[in-house]
Protein backbone atom coordinates (compact mmCIF):
# COMPACT_ATOMS: atom_id res chain seq x y z
CA UNK A 1 0.00 0.00 0.00
CA UNK A 2 2.90 2.33 0.87
CA UNK A 3 4.58 1.78 -2.51
CA UNK A 4 1.27 2.29 -4.32
CA UNK A 5 0.85 5.69 -2.67
CA UNK A 6 4.35 6.77 -3.71
CA UNK A 7 3.71 5.67 -7.32
CA UNK A 8 0.44 7.59 -7.41
CA UNK A 9 2.13 10.73 -6.07
CA UNK A 10 4.93 10.43 -8.63
CA UNK A 11 2.41 10.10 -11.43
CA UNK A 12 0.68 13.30 -10.36
CA UNK A 13 3.84 15.47 -10.14
CA UNK A 14 4.44 16.03 -13.89
CA UNK A 15 0.84 17.09 -14.38
CA UNK A 16 1.06 19.52 -11.48
CA UNK A 17 4.24 21.00 -12.93
CA UNK A 18 2.59 21.52 -16.33
CA UNK A 19 -0.36 23.24 -14.70
CA UNK A 20 1.92 25.54 -12.74
CA UNK A 21 3.94 26.46 -15.84
CA UNK A 22 0.76 27.18 -17.83
CA UNK A 23 -0.49 29.46 -15.07
CA UNK A 24 2.76 31.47 -15.06
CA UNK A 25 2.61 31.98 -18.81
CA UNK A 26 -1.08 32.82 -18.99
CA UNK A 27 -2.02 35.85 -21.09
CA UNK A 28 -2.98 38.98 -19.18
CA UNK A 29 -6.43 40.45 -19.71
CA UNK A 30 -6.66 44.25 -19.61
CA UNK A 31 -9.64 45.86 -17.92
CA UNK A 32 -9.09 49.28 -19.50
CA UNK A 33 -7.44 50.90 -22.50
CA UNK A 34 -5.72 54.22 -22.90
CA UNK A 35 -5.03 56.56 -25.81
CA UNK A 36 -1.29 57.08 -25.44
CA UNK A 37 1.80 55.69 -23.73
CA UNK A 38 4.72 57.82 -22.59
CA UNK A 39 8.10 57.42 -20.90
CA UNK A 40 8.00 58.06 -17.16
CA UNK A 41 11.66 57.24 -16.55
CA UNK A 42 14.64 55.13 -17.54
CA UNK A 43 15.39 56.31 -21.07
CA UNK A 44 18.90 56.94 -22.48
CA UNK A 45 20.66 54.66 -19.99
CA UNK A 46 24.13 53.20 -20.49
CA UNK A 47 25.44 49.86 -19.20
CA UNK A 48 27.87 47.10 -20.09
CA UNK A 49 26.92 44.47 -22.65
CA UNK A 50 24.78 41.68 -21.22
CA UNK A 51 23.97 43.54 -18.00
CA UNK A 52 20.79 45.06 -16.59
CA UNK A 53 20.23 48.77 -17.00
CA UNK A 54 21.12 50.63 -13.78
CA UNK A 55 17.55 51.87 -13.33
CA UNK A 56 14.25 50.25 -14.30
CA UNK A 57 12.34 51.54 -17.31
CA UNK A 58 8.97 53.07 -16.41
CA UNK A 59 6.18 53.89 -18.86
CA UNK A 60 2.73 55.32 -18.31
CA UNK A 61 -0.55 54.75 -20.14
CA UNK A 62 -2.80 57.81 -20.25
CA UNK A 63 -6.40 58.35 -21.29
CA UNK A 64 -7.79 61.11 -23.48
CA UNK A 65 -7.95 63.35 -20.39
CA UNK A 66 -4.21 62.95 -19.82
CA UNK A 67 -4.64 60.97 -16.60
CA UNK A 68 -3.12 57.55 -15.96
CA UNK A 69 -5.19 54.49 -16.83
CA UNK A 70 -5.10 51.54 -14.42
CA UNK A 71 -5.12 47.90 -15.54
CA UNK A 72 -4.16 48.63 -19.14
CA UNK A 73 -1.92 46.09 -20.88
CA UNK A 74 1.67 47.04 -21.73
CA UNK A 75 3.98 44.84 -23.80
CA UNK A 76 7.72 45.39 -24.20
CA UNK A 77 9.90 44.31 -27.09
CA UNK A 78 13.33 45.02 -28.50
CA UNK A 79 15.81 43.07 -30.60
CA UNK A 80 18.44 41.40 -28.40
CA UNK A 81 16.83 42.61 -25.17
CA UNK A 82 15.29 40.72 -22.26
CA UNK A 83 12.46 42.17 -20.18
CA UNK A 84 11.23 41.27 -16.72
CA UNK A 85 8.30 41.25 -17.07
CA UNK A 86 7.66 41.34 -20.82
CA UNK A 87 3.96 42.05 -20.25
CA UNK A 88 2.18 43.71 -17.34
CA UNK A 89 -0.97 45.57 -16.37
CA UNK A 90 -0.58 49.18 -15.28
CA UNK A 91 -0.87 50.06 -11.60
CA UNK A 92 -3.29 52.59 -10.10
CA UNK A 93 -1.20 55.48 -11.47
CA UNK A 94 -1.17 54.01 -14.96
CA UNK A 95 2.47 52.95 -14.80
CA UNK A 96 4.44 49.78 -15.49
CA UNK A 97 8.01 49.20 -14.32
CA UNK A 98 10.31 46.75 -16.11
CA UNK A 99 13.89 45.54 -15.73
CA UNK A 100 15.81 45.50 -19.01
CA UNK A 101 18.83 43.32 -19.76
CA UNK A 102 21.00 44.47 -22.65
CA UNK A 103 22.21 42.20 -25.42
CA UNK A 104 25.73 40.87 -25.94
CA UNK A 105 26.55 43.24 -28.82
CA UNK A 106 28.00 46.70 -28.03
CA UNK A 107 25.62 49.14 -29.71
CA UNK A 108 22.49 51.18 -29.22
CA UNK A 109 19.28 49.27 -28.49
CA UNK A 110 15.68 50.37 -29.03
CA UNK A 111 13.12 49.60 -26.33
CA UNK A 112 9.52 49.60 -27.56
CA UNK A 113 6.57 49.69 -25.15
CA UNK A 114 3.08 49.43 -26.59
CA UNK A 115 -0.49 49.28 -25.39
CA UNK A 116 -3.77 48.52 -27.21
CA UNK A 117 -6.21 51.37 -27.80
CA UNK A 118 -9.99 51.17 -27.83
CA UNK A 119 -10.11 51.69 -31.60
CA UNK A 120 -8.08 48.52 -32.19
CA UNK A 121 -4.79 50.25 -32.96
CA UNK A 122 -1.65 50.30 -30.81
CA UNK A 123 -0.03 53.23 -29.03
CA UNK A 124 3.71 52.93 -28.58
CA UNK A 125 6.73 54.74 -27.18
CA UNK A 126 10.39 54.12 -28.02
CA UNK A 127 13.34 54.51 -25.67
CA UNK A 128 17.06 54.12 -26.35
CA UNK A 129 19.68 52.32 -24.30
CA UNK A 130 23.38 51.82 -25.01
CA UNK A 131 25.46 48.70 -24.36
CA UNK A 132 29.19 49.35 -23.96
CA UNK A 133 31.84 46.84 -24.98
CA UNK A 134 35.41 46.76 -23.67
CA UNK A 135 36.69 49.70 -25.74
CA UNK A 136 33.69 51.90 -24.97
CA UNK A 137 33.93 51.06 -21.26
CA UNK A 138 37.59 52.12 -21.29
CA UNK A 139 36.54 55.33 -23.01
CA UNK A 140 33.96 55.95 -20.33
CA UNK A 141 36.60 55.49 -17.63
CA UNK A 142 38.85 58.02 -19.37
CA UNK A 143 35.89 60.38 -19.72
CA UNK A 144 35.07 60.08 -16.01
CA UNK A 145 38.68 60.84 -15.08
CA UNK A 146 39.64 63.58 -17.53
CA UNK A 147 36.70 64.92 -19.55
CA UNK A 148 33.41 64.91 -17.69
CA UNK A 149 34.18 67.88 -15.43
CA UNK A 150 34.04 70.24 -18.41
CA UNK A 151 31.82 68.38 -20.86
CA UNK A 152 28.98 67.60 -18.40
CA UNK A 153 27.02 70.63 -17.23
CA UNK A 154 25.65 68.95 -14.10
CA UNK A 155 27.53 68.80 -10.82
CA UNK A 156 27.36 65.80 -8.48
CA UNK A 157 28.38 65.23 -4.85
CA UNK A 158 31.61 63.68 -6.19
CA UNK A 159 32.35 66.27 -8.88
CA UNK A 160 31.79 70.00 -9.39
CA UNK A 161 31.20 70.86 -13.05
CA UNK A 162 33.37 73.52 -14.66
CA UNK A 163 31.00 73.79 -17.63
CA UNK A 164 29.52 77.21 -16.77
CA UNK A 165 32.97 78.78 -16.46
CA UNK A 166 33.95 78.01 -20.05
CA UNK A 167 33.23 79.99 -23.21
CA UNK A 168 32.34 78.74 -25.71
CA UNK A 169 30.52 76.01 -23.82
CA UNK A 170 31.95 72.51 -24.37
CA UNK A 171 29.79 69.98 -26.17
CA UNK A 172 28.49 66.96 -24.26
CA UNK A 173 29.86 63.69 -25.60
CA UNK A 174 26.26 62.71 -26.36
CA UNK A 175 25.79 65.75 -28.63
CA UNK A 176 25.59 63.79 -31.84
CA UNK A 177 24.14 66.74 -33.77
CA UNK A 178 27.56 68.39 -33.44
CA UNK A 179 30.13 65.62 -32.93
CA UNK A 180 28.75 63.31 -35.64
CA UNK A 181 30.05 65.83 -38.19
CA UNK A 182 33.65 65.00 -37.25
CA UNK A 183 35.59 61.96 -38.40
CA UNK A 184 37.20 59.62 -35.88
CA UNK A 185 40.59 61.05 -36.88
CA UNK A 186 39.37 64.62 -36.22
CA UNK A 187 38.06 63.75 -32.75
CA UNK A 188 41.27 61.90 -31.93
CA UNK A 189 43.32 64.92 -33.07
CA UNK A 190 41.28 67.31 -30.91
CA UNK A 191 41.68 65.00 -27.92
CA UNK A 192 45.42 64.58 -28.41
CA UNK A 193 46.41 68.08 -29.55
CA UNK A 194 43.62 70.28 -28.22
CA UNK A 195 40.95 72.35 -29.90
CA UNK A 196 43.42 74.27 -32.04
CA UNK A 197 44.13 71.04 -33.94
CA UNK A 198 40.80 71.55 -35.76
CA UNK A 199 40.57 75.35 -35.47
CA UNK A 200 38.34 75.05 -32.42
CA UNK A 201 38.51 76.66 -29.00
CA UNK A 202 41.93 76.81 -27.36
CA UNK A 203 40.11 76.20 -24.06
CA UNK A 204 40.12 72.53 -25.04
CA UNK A 205 43.55 71.41 -23.78
CA UNK A 206 45.71 68.68 -25.37
CA UNK A 207 45.69 65.29 -23.66
CA UNK A 208 48.28 63.58 -25.85
CA UNK A 209 50.78 63.72 -23.00
CA UNK A 210 48.38 62.11 -20.53
CA UNK A 211 46.55 59.54 -22.65
CA UNK A 212 47.86 56.69 -24.77
CA UNK A 213 46.72 56.19 -28.36
CA UNK A 214 44.59 53.29 -27.11
CA UNK A 215 42.86 55.51 -24.57
CA UNK A 216 42.24 58.26 -27.11
CA UNK A 217 40.67 55.78 -29.52
CA UNK A 218 38.56 54.48 -26.65
CA UNK A 219 37.29 58.00 -25.86
CA UNK A 220 36.26 58.43 -29.50
CA UNK A 221 34.52 55.02 -29.42
CA UNK A 222 32.64 56.12 -26.30
CA UNK A 223 31.52 59.36 -28.01
CA UNK A 224 30.21 57.32 -30.93
CA UNK A 225 28.37 54.93 -28.62
CA UNK A 226 26.49 57.60 -26.66
CA UNK A 227 25.82 59.99 -29.58
CA UNK A 228 22.26 61.29 -29.78
CA UNK A 229 21.15 61.16 -32.54
CA UNK A 230 23.10 57.92 -33.10
CA UNK A 231 26.30 58.08 -35.13
CA UNK A 232 26.30 56.39 -38.52
CA UNK A 233 29.74 55.59 -39.94
CA UNK A 234 30.27 56.80 -43.53
CA UNK A 235 29.41 54.15 -46.10
CA UNK A 236 27.57 51.94 -43.59
CA UNK A 237 23.90 51.20 -44.21
CA UNK A 238 21.66 50.77 -41.19
CA UNK A 239 18.37 48.88 -41.34
CA UNK A 240 15.26 50.58 -40.02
Amino acid sequence: MKYLSILCLAALLPAAGCLRHSGEGAALTPEAKGTQITEAGGGKQIASVGSDLPQPVVVQVNGADGNGVAKALVTFRGEGLQFTPRQALTDTSGQVTVTVQLGAEPRGYEIVAETPKADGTMASVKLRAVALGYQQRLGREVNDKYCIRCHDSESTPERVSNFDNLSPAPHAFSDGAFLNNFSDADLAAITARGGVAQSKSAAMPPFGGSLSDKEIKAVVAYMRAVADPPYQAPGVKYGK
